[in-house]
């Protein structure tokens, strides 16, 4: 009972957050580069920051991370962080032979004032670069935004390289946002049923659920490569996923490269799947094939057998603002009530979205944007829930308001596979049905009278 202590009276705080529901800007920085071919992320700054970051992402996904950083000392975090920088720069591209490196800054480099893009600029004129070798570069301060902030700065990055000008080559760029390499896998699968190709960047299947062959590679074969970024000037359309973490990159690249963008919820559920499919296949100028229309009856026909047990459950949800949106549509598709919603993400937006939402609902939903787990746990003291869906740091609420629980989002630091099982898509909607359902028929197996004990339920 570790958080016994919480009060059920909610107070207004302003200086003070309990267990932020958002972590580091870098680590989404980081998680984002790894989805570039050959990318070797670099954290300008200390190598606690560095190491930190690293752990988070590889007890999540269960793979090596390998990141590099600058290793600042006291001297560094006084006058700059250039000559490390640099140093770092030439011994990377002579030791580890990366195609790029993606450096983010850290709260220290950012609070000195370094420059990234001054910093490669003068790497590139000393020869520090080899020929074929790139250095892009995100600003990623902590003491602002989240993880979600970081992942949308390094994905802009890699939308600047895109060339304006680029012959048009037919392709669709989709920008994914932060979503599991499976989900990844599975929106590339679609594109291919649909017989569209695609460049989908970030990428990180292929490189966080690559294969065990008994040879270790650096660099795993997925990621986008250098090449596909740059020709993403040249594609017919964006789609960006999810406002959070694609939409700046698309909007860049239609200011600058005239490739017009849509921005789409992420397709999690039927309708935002709906959606996206919608506007590839317009996009693309094709038709939607018998195959993707039987898995999408596959999952009206799950939604359409498990809606009694679903009907008017409470939820209480955290995680990203872009995930949140799409799979607050999704319950209230199914007749769930999302009665409480936090992101630690700042953005009036998310509010005012998950309200338009979660209008039709009998009472006013809770939300709130830069929110904590604290406050969350206050909110189901106060009016109690049937399901939590949220990270790993939520199973101290579950346990303590005995509340079954379905891990969802980033981080998972408690179980595994994740990155193996899409949650995107209509396949993804099938597996997303299975879990809350399991979670909310092994409970009532536990709390029912023996005389409501049922085999067949």
């Amino acid at each position: 009972m570790l958080l016994r202590h919480t009060p059920t009276e909610v107070s207004e705080r302003k200086a003070l957050m309990i267990n932020p529901a958002k972590t580091c800007q870098p680590i989404g920085a980081m998680y984002a580069a790894l989805g570039i071919h050959g990318c070797l992320p670099h954290s300008h700054g200390s190598q606690g920051c560095c190491a930190y970051h690293r752990s988070a992402l590889t007890r999540h996904y269960k793979e090596p991370v390998s990141a590099s950083t600058s290793s600042f000392t006291e001297g560094a975090s006084v006058f700059g962080g250039q000559a490390n920088l640099l140093q770092a720069i030439e011994n990377i591209f002579t030791v580890y032979e990366p195609e790029v490196i993606a450096v983010h800054t850290t709260c220290l480099s950012e609070t000195i004032g370094d420059d990234l893009k001054q910093i490669a600029h003068k790497a590139q004129k000393d020869g520090k670069i080899p020929e074929g070798k790139f250095v892009i570069g995100a600003p990623t301060p902590s003491y602002v935004g989240s993880h979600v902030t970081g992942f949308s700065n390094m994905v802009k990055a890699m939308a600047q390289l895109a060339t304006p000008g680029t012959p048009k080559n037919g392709k669709v760029n989709i920008i994914p946002g932060w979503v599991e390499p499976s989900d990844m896998k599975e929106i590339k699968r679609l594109a291919s049923m649909m017989d569209i190709k695609i460049t989908l960047f970030p990428d990180t299947s292929g490189v966080l659920d690559s294969p065990l062959t008994g040879e270790y590679k650096m660099f795993p074969e997925g990621g986008v490569t250098m090449k596909e970024l740059k020709d993403t000037g040249g594609a017919t359309g964006t789609l960006a996923l999810g406002e959070w973490c694609s939409a700046d990159a698309a909007r860049w690249l239609d200011s600058k490269c005239k490739v017009p963008c849509t921005v789409l919820d992420m397709p999690f559920g039927l309708a935002a799947t709906d959606r996206f499919v919608d506007v590839l296949r317009t996009v693309a100028g094709v038709s939607v094939p018998d195959s993707i229309a039987n898995e999408r009856g596959q999952l009206v026909d799950l939604i359409s057998d498990m809606h009694q047990y679903f009907y008017g459950k409470k939820v209480a949800i955290f995680g990203d603002p872009d995930q949140l949106i799409s799979m607050c549509e999704f319950l209230r598709s199914i007749d769930m009530i999302p009665v409480h919603v936090i992101t630690g993400t700042p953005g009036k937006a998310f509010e005012k979205r998950i309200r338009e939402i979660t209008a039709d609902m009998p009472g006013e939903v809770n939300v709130k944007a830069k929110g904590d787990l604290f406050q969350l746990h206050q909110w189901i003291k106060n009016e109690p829930v049937d399901l939590l869906i949220g990270n790993s740091y939520g199973k101290y609420v579950a346990r303590d308001e005995d509340i079954p629980f379905l891990r969802w989002g980033f981080p998972i630091l408690d179980r595994q596979g994740h990155q193996y099982f899409p949650t995107v898509g209509y396949k993804g909607g099938l597996r997303l049905l299975e879990s809350i359902l399991n979670l909310l028929l092994d409970r009532k197996d536990r709390d029912e009278p023996e005389e409501s004990f049922e085999l067949v339920l």
